[in-house]
């Protein structure tokens, strides 16, 4: 398990532009809140394109809505940043049994800025500092590194149900946009 985070953290460095990490003291930092902010606005978008009559579609009975899609991001934004913040968990909802789309896009919108709220002062010297005990503890990049993943992940999940549903996802519409 400890390769997986050595190796995330490895890929977020090499996905970095040589120029940004020059540009920044803190290159680890800013490599992880570009791939935080990618995959936080293609969970947003996501959740914002889909009509609400779409939310309780799922493709088989074994899997969960697109509203528990979306709300298991939310639960897990609050899950992962608070550790990583070394804090308790502030969301007490369990947002995979809420089905109403207002409500799951404003508390996607809500822990996606709790997340990035995290990168206020932050460090590679801070993400580096352990936090856990035991053979829990691992650098606070390394929890970063698994969220991000588990992000894209999720939104990798609710890709086929947009368009499943004839609905274009977000970060493909971006590259369909014709350049000015």
């Amino acid at each position: 398990m400890k390769q997986v985070w050595q190796f995330a953290l490895l890929a977020s460095l090499v996905a970095t532009p040589a120029a940004a990490q020059q540009a920044s003291g803190d290159p680890l930092t800013a490599a992880l809140k570009r791939q935080w902010d990618g995959i936080a606005l293609n969970l947003k978008e996501a959740a914002e394109k889909v009509p609400e009559d779409r939310y309780s579609f799922k493709p088989s009975q074994e899997v969960k809505t697109f509203a528990g899609e979306v709300g298991h991001g939310a639960n897990t934004h609050y899950f992962f940043c608070a550790r990583i913040k070394g804090e308790q968990n502030p969301n007490k909802e369990d947002f995979e049994k809420v089905t109403s789309k207002d409500v799951l896009v404003k508390a996607l919108i809500a822990s996606n800025d709790y997340c990035s709220s995290l990168f206020s002062g932050a460090t590679d010297k801070w993400l580096l500092e352990m936090v856990g005990q035991g053979a829990q503890a691992q650098p606070r990049a390394a929890i970063l590194a698994a969220h991000v993943a588990h992000s894209n992940e999720t939104y990798g999940t609710i890709v086929p149900y947009m368009r499943m549903s004839g609905i274009v996802p977000p970060s493909t519409a971006r590259t369909q946009k014709p350049s000015r």
